[in-house]
């Protein structure tokens, strides 16, 4: 029989969620039902209300989340009844071309749950393939990674999206090594992520760019050992000032800005590397002269879920974070209830918290 469970929907564009019963199968083959402890309030939520990322409402929102496995479907091996898993939708396949060189964390074929949840009978689109923000979830075996039950579920579930997004962008995709100096533009949850992601790879220098006085003292706490307010000085003046005349090894850019990107581009040394984490709109474009592209040198990369592979990467961290080593904690402003996410929603939009956490 069917789950009836409370969740948050997003019924038609840029209008309020609400919270609604819903309708959560049993799992089938290759699935499993999760009992949702954490989910985060992540700004993609908040696009799929806006409309930004399709128009399949209602929608299920919620995807940053940690909970326990209630039960798994047939044929799912590796995880069973009460494991403390953290959420991911990067379920890779196994098969595809990119599985097959080795290059997992570039899967071309992802997958989700079969089975559909409902509300009054129609069909819901699970933000990210997750829909966690309801009491109960069913997810692909794939999107469900074990871990340490140690952890509290209100900063594992951070891991699942944001955090790894950040950390990712420095430590796997900017490939951020001892020594390395490192610019972040934009001082957000991903950006925080990408700064201590940065300090735990061994940078020697991490400079936090934003327009924010509270979001630059947010970064001097995750490891940033010099801030600029690039609303008073020029930011790639400042930051050639900090480095000598020369720039950065590494320029991370976690807003997704044309002007943004084009000030880490800018940022650079020569052969240094920019990462693009922050999304864009469908309509932003960057006009960048050819010859300095070709006359710098090195390498300008975008960085999908941080380059992570999550049955690699979400133990490893919170092995880190129960060390000791990896700061989360600092990343969760306020733990809410599920009928607080509309007002976690316009707190996000006026830089007012990193993170909340509707805990269940």
């Amino acid at each position: 029989m069917a789950h009836q469970v409370k969740g948050v929907i997003a019924k038609s564009k840029g209008d309020p969620v609400a919270i609604e019963t819903i309708e959560v199968p049993n799992p089938g083959p290759g699935e499993v039902l999760i009992d949702v402890k954490a989910c985060g309030v992540c700004h993609t939520d908040l696009h799929y209300r806006e409309g930004a990322i399709n128009d399949e409402f209602p929608f299920l929102l919620g995807h940053e989340a940690a909970g326990l496995v209630e039960e798994v479907g047939e044929g799912v091996t590796g995880l069973a009844a009460g494991d403390f898993v953290i959420l991911n939708w990067r379920a890779v396949c196994g098969h595809c071309r990119s599985c097959r060189r080795g290059r997992p964390w570039n899967c071309f074929s992802t997958h989700n749950a079969t089975q559909k949840m409902k509300l009054d009978g129609k069909e819901l689109s699970p933000a990210l393939g997750i829909g966690a923000f309801a009491e109960k979830t069913l997810v692909a075996a794939g999107q469900a990674t074990k871990v340490n039950p140690e952890a509290k579920p209100e900063v594992a579930g951070l891991i699942g999206c944001g955090v790894m997004a950040g950390l990712g962008a420095a430590m796997n995709t900017g490939q951020v090594s001892r020594g390395d100096s490192v610019a972040v533009f934009g001082c957000g949850g991903v950006g925080d992520a990408a700064i201590e992601g940065s300090r735990l790879a061994g940078a020697h220098t991490i400079i936090a760019v934003d327009i924010d006085p509270t979001k630059l003292e947010w970064a001097k706490e995750f490891g940033a050992t010099h801030t600029i307010d690039s609303s008073k000085v020029d930011p790639v003046e400042a930051i050639r000032e900090i480095t000598d005349g020369n720039g950065v090894d590494v320029a991370i850019e976690a807003i997704g800005l044309p002007i943004t990107y084009e000030q880490a581009f800018y940022s650079r040394d020569l052969a240094g590397t920019v990462v693009l984490v922050g999304v864009p709109n469908p309509e932003m474009k960057i006009e960048l002269p050819m010859i300095e592209i070709f006359g710098r040198g090195g390498t300008l990369k975008s960085s999908w879920y941080g380059d992570c592979l999550p049955s690699r990467d979400f133990p490893m961290l919170i092995d880190l974070y129960l060390q000791g080593r990896l700061e989360l904690d600092r990343f969760v402003s306020e733990t809410i209830g599920l009928d607080e996410v509309e007002e976690a929603f316009h707190k996000m939009e006026r830089g007012e918290v990193l993170r909340s956490v509707v805990i269940l």
